[in-house]
């Protein structure tokens, strides 16, 4: 990426980068901040506080609507993505009209308002629909618990506050945790880099506040744990699921390169090792990938399968001899040849708009990566050989180093009881505790 920037960060902790991006017709801004789930007294305040972000203001007053019509008098589109670690502010705003939605960003940070009636009802909304754990999230939860121990990504420890938050719970929470020190805001617009720090330093030196300690803790292992864990239900499951976590290394290390591309041939293309064998040879599942899955607490290959119910144990299988041959045997030089071609030409499709590029700077800088780590990624991906490919999936695919977790109901298993587990994995959570 070889374009003016600019990345300082403000007196009060906000980390600024500003991209030119000439000729642009709309400028993008991702305000990022620290949002992991780690303290279960705050959870259900934390879930409100995110949704109603951006419904008012206090000065000026504003409503919701009276946010909706500044913003379309900008030309802009305001959104807001919550993630494991984040949450985050996206604007699409016309170029020239990037003063007045830093005026109005300025206003929803600095001067909230959740007003009663827009908590009220976001409360029976939340209470219409009850978020609970799916068998996916479950299961995930179970396999990264017995493979790296107790984490809020797993389960919080301790229980949750079931009391509501009223507006001026949201009002603190704001607060503590919307706070510039720790965040980041990254700027792609048709402004010289320094004119946009200068717009930045102008509109939100009034922030204070930090950092909010809403960031995840690492692992407590650096690889997983190896095991297997089973969950059923009594109730009919609707569809057989197996996830597992095996170990990785984080994009930034030397070794991600032959392991992404090794991943690649085992579960992310459609003529995969993982598909192939699993979807089209045996007719077990009808959705398998392999991702390698990544943030603040550490990094992991996922395998996720699911098909027809009862067919559990017989993917899992499956899967074990999948990875046990490509670890033993290492992948073709055709499929490293394919998935090397899959991988360039898919980090050049994932910068192919403004909207998208933003986005994935935003996610670069969060990390600590260069901004024009991809183009170096690009150049790395073209130096891995076969070899060192085979060398990854030795290592990295050796399912004695991963762990295994299915999903099935109790008509088509033996368990005798909702949520049984293996003794291995109830002997895990004894342990972890």
């Amino acid at each position: 990426m070889n374009r003016k920037t600019a990345d300082t960060t403000l007196g009060n902790g906000l980390r600024v980068v500003a991209v030119l991006a000439p000729g642009a017709p709309l400028a993008e801004l991702r305000l990022v901040l620290p949002y992991a789930s780690t303290e279960p007294s705050c959870a259900a305040a934390q879930e409100l506080l995110a949704a109603l972000l951006g419904t008012g203001t206090r000065a000026p007053a504003r409503t919701r609507q009276d946010v909706a019509d500044r913003a379309a008098d900008l030309g802009a589109e305001l959104s807001t993505v919550v993630t494991a670690e984040s949450l985050i502010l996206a604007t699409s705003v016309l170029s020239a009209q990037l003063p007045g939605a830093m005026d109005l960003l300025a206003d929803l940070l600095l001067r909230p308002r959740y007003s009663e009636d827009e908590l009220a009802l976001a409360q029976r909304r939340a209470a219409a629909s009850p978020r609970r754990p799916g068998p996916r999230q479950r299961l995930r939860r179970a396999a990264l618990r017995h493979g790296f121990g107790a984490h809020p990504l797993t389960d919080p420890a301790g229980p949750r506050d079931v009391s509501a938050p009223a507006s001026a719970d949201l009002d603190a929470l704001h607060a503590r945790v919307v706070v510039p020190d720790g965040a980041l805001l990254l700027m792609t617009t048709g402004a010289e880099p320094d004119d946009a720090l200068r717009l930045v330093r102008e509109r939100l030196d009034a922030w204070t506040g930090g950092p909010s300690g809403l960031t995840l803790p690492p692992f407590a292992r650096r690889e997983p744990r190896p095991g297997r864990i089973d969950l059923v239900s009594q109730s009919p499951a609707g569809q057989a699921m197996v996830l597992t976590a095996g170990p990785a290394v984080p994009v930034a290390d030397p070794g991600h390169a032959p392991l992404h591309l090794a991943q690649l041939t085992l579960g992310g293309l459609a003529s995969s090792r993982l598909a192939r064998r699993v979807r089209d040879r045996h007719g077990l599942a009808y959705a398998v990938c392999a991702d390698l899955r990544e943030n603040r607490a550490g990094s992991w290959l996922e395998i996720e399968c699911a098909g027809a119910p009862g067919t559990a144990g017989r993917i899992a299988e499956e899967i074990t001899a999948c990875l046990r041959e490509l670890a033993d045997d290492g992948p073709t030089a055709r499929e490293v040849e394919r998935a090397r071609a899959y991988a360039a030409g898919f980090t050049r499709f994932a910068l192919a708009t403004r909207t998208e590029e933003a986005s994935a700077l935003a996610g670069f800088a969060a990390a600590g990566l260069p901004l024009d780590w991809l183009d170096a990624y690009r150049a790395e991906l073209a130096e891995v050989t076969h070899r060192h490919v085979a060398e990854a999936a030795a290592y990295f695919f050796d399912p004695d180093k991963t762990v295994i977790a299915t999903h099935d109901d109790a008509t088509h298993d033996d368990a005798t009881h909702d949520d049984a587990t293996h003794d291995d994995a109830t002997h895990d959570d004894e342990e972890t505790r």
